[in-house]
């Protein structure tokens, strides 16, 4: 299973809206989606003084992340939908992708 870590670096006070998109708009759009979101939420210390957010998703194969990554990316229920309200409080973000054992990945699942 590949494990999809994206932490995001957030412009100053803008973090629980971001969240609050992220999770109420986004991640439903996710899941309609197929996309797998293990867990999201807050940093739990901001480096550099900076606000942080992170997402996780899990995907059987890196073919897989891609395949729906672009679908999702590029569809109107996105690009109509939250990611004004995603997208304007980052000021950058930063994506790794891990192979893990599936046990692992549902270890790590945090109700959303």
């Amino acid at each position: 299973m590949i494990l999809e870590i994206r932490t995001y670096r957030l412009h100053p006070g803008t973090r629980e809206e971001f969240l609050r998109a992220m999770t109420e708009e986004a991640i439903p759009l996710l899941a309609k989606a197929g996309i797998d979101v293990v867990a999201a939420g807050p940093s739990l210390y901001a480096e550099d003084g900076h606000e942080e957010a992170f997402l996780m998703r899990a995907f059987e194969s890196l073919e897989q992340l891609q395949e729906q990554e672009d679908a999702f990316y590029s569809s109107a229920a996105w690009l109509e939908g939250p990611r004004e309200a995603i997208v304007t409080p980052m000021v950058q973000y930063h994506s790794i992708a891990v192979e893990t054992p599936a046990a692992v990945v549902e270890g790590m699942r945090r109700p959303l």
